[in-house]
Protein backbone atom coordinates (compact mmCIF):
# COMPACT_ATOMS: atom_id res chain seq x y z
CA UNK A 1 0.00 0.00 0.00
CA UNK A 2 1.60 3.42 -0.99
CA UNK A 3 1.75 6.35 1.23
CA UNK A 4 -0.87 8.54 -0.56
CA UNK A 5 -3.43 5.53 0.19
CA UNK A 6 -2.70 5.25 3.52
CA UNK A 7 -3.08 9.06 4.11
CA UNK A 8 -6.72 8.31 2.19
CA UNK A 9 -7.61 6.02 4.30
CA UNK A 10 -6.55 7.15 7.66
CA UNK A 11 -8.43 10.55 6.83
CA UNK A 12 -11.52 8.89 5.82
CA UNK A 13 -11.52 6.70 8.99
CA UNK A 14 -11.54 10.15 11.44
CA UNK A 15 -14.56 11.40 9.31
CA UNK A 16 -16.49 8.18 9.54
CA UNK A 17 -20.41 8.27 11.56
CA UNK A 18 -19.12 6.67 14.70
CA UNK A 19 -16.84 9.64 15.61
CA UNK A 20 -19.95 11.88 15.17
CA UNK A 21 -21.61 9.65 17.70
CA UNK A 22 -18.91 10.54 19.83
CA UNK A 23 -18.97 14.31 21.33
CA UNK A 24 -16.78 14.11 23.85
CA UNK A 25 -17.65 14.22 27.51
CA UNK A 26 -20.25 16.37 28.54
CA UNK A 27 -21.45 17.46 31.86
CA UNK A 28 -24.41 15.50 33.08
CA UNK A 29 -26.72 16.02 36.32
CA UNK A 30 -29.10 14.56 38.02
CA UNK A 31 -32.06 16.75 39.59
CA UNK A 32 -35.47 17.07 40.30
CA UNK A 33 -38.11 18.84 38.34
CA UNK A 34 -39.12 22.13 39.85
CA UNK A 35 -41.85 23.69 36.78
CA UNK A 36 -43.00 22.38 33.85
CA UNK A 37 -45.04 25.04 33.03
CA UNK A 38 -43.26 25.89 29.71
CA UNK A 39 -43.67 24.25 26.26
CA UNK A 40 -40.69 21.91 25.88
CA UNK A 41 -38.56 23.25 28.90
CA UNK A 42 -38.33 22.63 32.47
CA UNK A 43 -37.06 23.58 35.33
CA UNK A 44 -34.39 21.18 37.15
CA UNK A 45 -32.97 21.77 40.41
CA UNK A 46 -29.92 19.99 41.26
CA UNK A 47 -28.42 19.84 45.08
CA UNK A 48 -24.96 18.75 46.12
CA UNK A 49 -23.11 18.73 49.37
CA UNK A 50 -19.95 20.67 49.47
CA UNK A 51 -17.50 20.54 52.37
CA UNK A 52 -16.86 24.00 54.22
CA UNK A 53 -13.38 25.13 53.99
CA UNK A 54 -13.06 26.65 57.62
CA UNK A 55 -15.56 24.26 59.45
CA UNK A 56 -15.28 21.01 58.31
CA UNK A 57 -18.81 20.52 57.84
CA UNK A 58 -20.95 19.13 54.76
CA UNK A 59 -23.54 22.72 53.04
CA UNK A 60 -26.09 21.72 50.79
CA UNK A 61 -25.98 24.07 47.93
CA UNK A 62 -28.66 24.02 45.21
CA UNK A 63 -28.96 25.84 41.67
CA UNK A 64 -31.65 25.47 39.09
CA UNK A 65 -31.09 24.86 35.63
CA UNK A 66 -33.67 25.38 32.15
CA UNK A 67 -33.45 22.54 30.20
CA UNK A 68 -35.21 21.55 27.17
CA UNK A 69 -37.68 18.77 27.00
CA UNK A 70 -38.68 16.58 24.17
CA UNK A 71 -39.85 13.86 26.26
CA UNK A 72 -43.42 13.23 26.87
CA UNK A 73 -44.75 13.01 30.50
CA UNK A 74 -42.19 14.57 32.63
CA UNK A 75 -43.54 16.40 35.20
CA UNK A 76 -42.73 18.21 38.89
CA UNK A 77 -40.93 15.74 41.26
CA UNK A 78 -39.37 13.67 38.36
CA UNK A 79 -36.29 12.92 39.06
CA UNK A 80 -34.10 13.50 35.53
CA UNK A 81 -30.90 13.48 34.07
CA UNK A 82 -29.53 16.50 32.27
CA UNK A 83 -26.80 16.78 29.75
CA UNK A 84 -24.82 20.11 28.65
CA UNK A 85 -25.51 20.61 24.61
CA UNK A 86 -24.85 24.35 22.68
CA UNK A 87 -27.14 27.18 24.05
CA UNK A 88 -31.03 26.70 22.71
CA UNK A 89 -32.42 30.23 24.38
CA UNK A 90 -31.08 33.15 26.47
CA UNK A 91 -31.01 30.59 29.60
CA UNK A 92 -31.26 27.44 28.26
CA UNK A 93 -27.93 24.79 27.69
CA UNK A 94 -29.13 21.85 28.99
CA UNK A 95 -31.33 18.79 27.38
CA UNK A 96 -33.08 15.90 29.50
CA UNK A 97 -32.02 12.96 28.34
CA UNK A 98 -33.96 9.78 30.64
CA UNK A 99 -36.35 10.30 33.32
CA UNK A 100 -34.52 8.05 36.32
CA UNK A 101 -38.06 7.92 38.97
CA UNK A 102 -41.47 9.41 38.28
CA UNK A 103 -42.72 11.57 41.12
CA UNK A 104 -45.29 9.39 43.22
CA UNK A 105 -48.64 10.71 43.38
Amino acid sequence: MSEETKDINETSAAASPESAVNRGHRTEKIGIVKSDKMLKTVVVRVDRLVKHPVYKRYVRKRATFMAHNEIEGVSVGDQVRIVETRPLSARKRWRVVEVLRKASK
